[in-house]
């Protein structure tokens, strides 16, 4: 594929029932565990919460992470209006 722009700033999500998912848009990925994913992506904050997690591939420059597990659930916290994010790890360390 081509080397694009704005396929750098896109964000998808595609789930393969609820054992595999790929993220695309990811900017840097906050910080992981097997139960929990937290990732900076073009949308805002995603936390993906599960059971062994665990990620599969990682490409920053692309923007793309790709999730195996057991995924449970799915959740964005949206950008403040000043367009700079407003994630709960924001929130806690200021």
């Amino acid at each position: 594929m081509p080397y694009d722009e704005t396929s750098m700033t896109q964000h998808r999500l595609e789930l393969d029932g609820r054992e595999r998912l790929l993220v695309t848009g990811v900017e840097e990925v906050e910080r992981f565990d097997e139960e929990e994913i937290v990732m900076a992506t073009t949308a805002g904050t995603l936390v993906v919460g599960g059971t062994g997690l665990h990620i599969g591939k990682l490409n920053l420059d692309g923007g793309e992470l790709h999730v195996d597990g057991s995924i449970h659930t799915l959740l964005y916290e949206d950008r403040s209006p000043g367009g700079q994010g407003g994630g709960f790890l924001r929130r806690l360390f200021g």
